[in-house]
């Protein structure tokens, strides 16, 4: 009997599940103490057809459901949420130009993911955080091209990157632009703040803007529609970190079973113990559920159904689970779980950053709560009181 439902076609399944096994889970240890883009997993990723799910055929993609893609990084997560925000770093820029970039400019990239192009999403700036909605960084038009000058800070995944996809500010409001890595005036480096001890994928670049300059088809989506193009964006990939986010739940569920079931104290097995079987009890209970919310944004995406307010409660539930799921996982296993050789701090550093990473647990609760506040009363169940 198997532990975990399938919640796509099994024969998908157990190809992602395979390849995370095959390919991730044996770095995924190497990948996080020295802080490494997976590069070669990567490409291993496009050889399988893994690194452009979402992207249709005539592309060069695989054109999958959300619900397929999902099923893809729960798995990969399971192995490495680092491999796995890789990957999501690299369906953000698919989504972003598929869904609003100029045909030119689908014609020119999304082929290219299924090669094993890299990307990363570049929004953030030092002096901003969170707070996108004004930046530094400008970008201007002329007849012949745009160009970018200005810094982003904090980058995910900008080590690998091949193209980065960047919010500027212009005079019309804020844009989104495609910047090829070898664009010259395009450069990045390593500050004081750009190691994590957690989702470590390589350190978190300063990507540098000095004069770079792209063609007009560069820009995707319209000036001044830059903040809506990417928080709707922003609602594929922080679904796409509760997958992963729930997949190491998962791994860190499944590996301390297993050494309590086998380690002995006090004559007998740990297992054994009420207490404990109580903390697996209520540990499986919040995974399944978690899970269910889950693949439930997931159809909501692919049926363009409240996506902001499905999107933002997966995340905050999957984090929160897999958040209290790896903690006691190391409880369980004493010693052991604390040690630096043993892989239960690993997957609690991940969980802990996916509460931070993608939209911020409190940014989520914003998120839903701006959301309940739209509804007309009529729309409750229940009437109000008077």
């Amino acid at each position: 009997m198997a532990l975990w439902r399938e919640f796509e076609d099994a024969s998908a399944v157990h190809s992602f599940r395979e390849f995370a096994r095959t390919h991730v889970q044996p770095v995924a240890a190497e990948i996080d103490r020295d802080d490494l883009y997976p590069t070669d997993v990567v490409q291993r990723a496009a050889e399988n057809g893994f690194n452009a799910l979402i992207v249709p055929e005539q592309y060069g993609g695989a054109g999958c459901s959300f619900r397929r893609v999902v099923s893809f990084f729960e798995e990969v997560g399971a192995a490495s949420a680092s491999v796995g925000i890789s990957l999501n770093s690299n369906f953000q820029a698919q989504n972003v130009i598929l869904r609003v970039g100029a045909e030119s400019l689908r014609q020119r990239y999304l082929p290219q993911f299924a090669q094993g192009l890299k990307a990363s999403y570049a929004l953030t700036e030092r002096n901003h955080g969170s707070d996108i909605r004004t930046l530094d960084t400008r970008a201007v038009r002329d007849a012949e091209s745009w160009e970018l000058n200005g810094q982003k800070s904090f980058i995910t995944s900008g080590t690998g990157a091949d193209l980065f996809i960047i919010l500027a500010q212009t005079d019309e409001g804020l844009g989104v632009f495609a910047v090829p890595r070898d664009t010259p005036g395009v450069s990045t480096f390593a500050s004081d703040r750009s190691e994590t001890f957690g989702l470590r994928n390589g350190p978190h670049v300063e990507l540098l803007l000095q004069g770079a300059r792209i063609p007009h088809d560069h820009l995707i989506g319209e000036v001044g529609q830059g903040l809506k193009v990417v928080v709707r964006n922003l609602n594929y990939s922080r679904t796409l970190n509760a997958a992963m986010s729930i997949g190491l739940a998962r791994m860190a569920f499944e590996e301390s079973l297993a050494y309590v079931r086998q380690r002995k104290a006090f004559d007998q097995f740990v297992y054994d113990f009420q207490g404990i079987q109580w903390y697996f009890a209520e540990s499986l209970a919040q995974i399944d559920a978690a899970r269910l919310l889950l693949y439930e944004a997931a159809d909501a995406i692919d049926e363009q159904r409240d996506v902001e307010r499905h999107s933002s409660e997966a995340k905050l539930m999957c984090c929160t689970v897999a958040n209290n799921v790896t903690a006691k996982a190391i409880q369980v296993c004493g010693a052991y779980g604390t040690m630096v050789n043993s892989p239960f701090n690993r997957y609690w550093r991940d969980a802990k950053t996916f509460e931070i990473g993608g939209g911020s647990m409190e940014v989520l609760k914003n998120t839903v709560g701006r959301y309940l506040g739209r509804l007309n009363l009529d729309q409750l169940a229940a009437s109000p009181v008077a």
